[in-house]
């Protein structure tokens, strides 16, 4: 039976690659993003069954909004990933309590608003999976990240607790946590409108390319099988997983290891600048 969808940051990156594995495995897909335009484009590119939203998840009523029309509309909500997100990095001295509220906003009480609106119409249902994008940021502490950091491990809890108790409503919890992904993130100098840190000033491409990249629409398909087997949690590519076991074995080796490579990274920029 086909489903409903609804992808928040779906007019980009990892959002946009699952909008279009739904949709061609026969689900109807409703493509949030707060850039309207982009959402416009993927739901035309989609075709009959999706359907873009312009929403902003920092905005609690707007999300809510955006679930109830849904449920008006097909009778129902079956899945709801919350995938909406942003970067900010660099060293904590020359970060300003801005970067971390806009991070909080978006990358955790983004979640936090689609679980708030979603979880509820699924546990009256009785049925339906809600998919939260965390990152390898969020099993693993590289330094240099922290507001990063911070609130990825804070979507790993929260959907892992939530898994849990909802249980008993039938209602499946799914967290993501991708290794580098080729997708718009790597390019980004942090939010426009915020002073730019020294690491965040070219992007993360080039220190992501020394590691590998997996494409979006890989992950999708890993997203999806992890759907369908209920997991609750998708890690991936392979070298994700190991860096993750490493990091389970030596937490605090695999945040040194990690430190001393972004430090590196630093006297580069520094140099070449």
């Amino acid at each position: 039976m086909a489903r409903v969808a609804i992808v928040t940051g779906g007019g980009s990156g990892i959002g946009e690659a699952l909008c279009r594995a739904l949709a061609a495995r026969g689900d109807t897909v409703i493509v949030a993003d707060i850039d309207g335009a982009s959402a416009e484009r993927v739901a035309s590119d989609i075709g009959s069954r999706a359907t873009a939203a312009k929403v902003d998840v920092r905005d609690a009523a707007g999300v809510q909004a955006l679930v109830d029309d849904t449920v008006a509309q097909h009778g129902r909500l079956d899945i709801m990933v919350n995938n909406a997100g942003i970067a900010v990095g660099g060293p904590a001295l020359e970060l300003t309590l801005a970067h971390w509220d806009r991070i909080i906003d978006i990358n955790l009480r983004g979640v936090i608003h689609g679980v708030q609106a979603a979880y509820p119409v699924m546990a009256k249902q009785r049925a339906g999976h809600i998919v939260n994008t965390a990152s390898m940021a969020g099993l693993t502490a590289p330094a240099y990240m922290a507001p990063y950091v911070a609130v990825k491990h804070a979507v790993v809890g929260l959907s892992m607790s939530l898994r849990e108790e909802a249980k008993a409503h039938d209602v499946n919890v799914t967290v993501v946590c991708p290794f580098w992904v080729d997708t718009p993130i790597l390019d980004s100098t942090g939010p426009d409108d915020l002073p730019k840190s020294a690491l965040m000033s070219g992007g993360a491409r080039e220190a992501a390319q020394k590691m590998g990249i997996y494409s979006p629409q890989e992950l999708a398909q890993d997203i999806l099988a992890g759907i369908d087997k209920k997991k609750a949690m998708v890690v991936a590519p392979r070298r994700g997983r190991i860096a993750w076991r490493l990091a389970r074995l030596s937490p605090v080796g695999v945040s040194t290891l990690m430190g001393a490579a972004t430090r590196r990274e630093m006297r580069k920029r520094a140099a070449a600048g």
